[in-house]
């Protein structure tokens, strides 16, 4: 098993590719990193899903901009026009890249301007915060991409990294962030994008390496600056990922106190909790369902306890449905005390 292994690994360092398969796969990238109409198109198309869905707060109509969002594209042709020193791919691909980026960013803020939504829901805040596990994923999605490209068998699977590790929807969100004046929400997002852009640019060049279409010693210089770009990035993704964490255990506390050692949490059944952390103070949004009003004062009298609990304020933002007993037989009272069935 060991024989086979090192044989196998023997023959993968060996692998070279044939010049004329070389030449084709610069045609196509070259073919792909064009900025066309088609191109064009395909950006302001998705652009405006991407920015309608997420203002709806639609999981699924975002989805539907990632697969047809052309931004993935062009980027393998910025890194395998790097990787093998092909200024001419490596221009056409950055200036695809970055023309798309910016008509993105206008149209979104221009959407958002014209739409003045007061509040962002949880698809636009999601991408505030991107973290290490983004990078993760944007590294194994670029290197599918990159794969997909040399072994076109499997080219099918490109759907799936788009939505996988897309690029519209961060730069759909500065633009909202922007036409909101919102600078946290606008940063955490371009940290999510050039996280996504840097990340699948080099799991491109590492894949384009390893399978044999350009030798180490060509591709070290363009390596190791894909390198140092994504490892200033680590820091606030590290901070970030670390941030998550302790976001996600106070979560966890506060809902065991509202749940366990407040007397309107035993009248009133808790559906669905979210808190936003871009707020000063946090603001948790707490969907209930109970069969009498909440009121101002205890609201109030909630955030004062929290405060005390967790050692810091929070805002209680309450969405109610109310739970409203109807019987067949209308002469006969319902009782004040009775407990409505689940």
């Amino acid at each position: 098993m060991l024989e086979r292994l090192h044989s196998l690994v023997g023959d993968f360092r060996r692998t070279r590719v044939e010049p004329d398969r070389l030449q084709q796969l610069q045609a196509e990238l070259v073919a792909e990193s064009t900025l066309d109409v088609p191109y064009l198109v395909l950006i302001v198309s998705s652009c405006a899903i991407a920015t309608f869905g997420l203002l709806s707060n639609s999981a699924a109509v975002i989805i539907g901009a990632m697969v047809i969002a052309p931004l993935m594209l062009p980027i393998r042709g910025l890194a395998f026009g790097a990787l093998v020193g092909d200024t001419q791919l490596f221009r056409r691909g950055l200036v695809a890249v970055t023309a798309g980026t910016l008509l993105a960013l206008v149209i979104s803020w221009g959407i958002g301007l014209l739409i003045s939504l007061p509040s962002y829901g949880s698809e636009i805040l999601a991408r505030s915060k991107p973290n290490l596990l983004d990078l993760g994923i944007a590294v194994v999605a670029g290197g599918i991409s990159g794969y997909a490209m040399v072994q076109p068998k499997i080219s099918a699977s490109l759907a799936g990294t788009a939505i996988a590790v897309a690029l519209m929807p961060p730069v759909c969100t500065i633009g909202l962030g922007l036409a909101q004046a919102n600078w946290p929400l606008s940063w955490g997002a371009t940290l999510l994008y050039l996280t996504n852009l840097l990340g699948i640019s080099l799991a491109c060049m590492v894949t384009f390496l390893v399978t044999g279409y350009t030798p180490l010693k060509q591709a070290r210089k363009a390596l190791v600056w894909t390198l140092l770009l994504t490892g200033v990035l680590v820091v606030p993704l590290a901070l970030s990922f670390f941030e998550l964490i302790g976001q996600s255990r106070l979560e966890a506390s506060l809902r065991k106190v509202l749940l366990n050692r407040t007397l309107t949490f035993q009248r009133v059944e808790l559906l669905k909790s979210e808190i936003n952390w871009l707020t000063s103070p946090p603001q948790v949004y707490l969907s209930v369902r109970a069969k009498e009003a909440i009121t101002p004062k205890q609201v109030r009298l909630l955030e004062a306890f929290l405060e005390r609990e967790m050692h810091q304020p929070f805002a209680l933002i309450f969405t109610v449905s109310q739970v409203e007993e109807v019987r067949g037989d209308s002469s006969v009272p319902p009782p004040t005390n009775s407990k409505p069935n689940p």
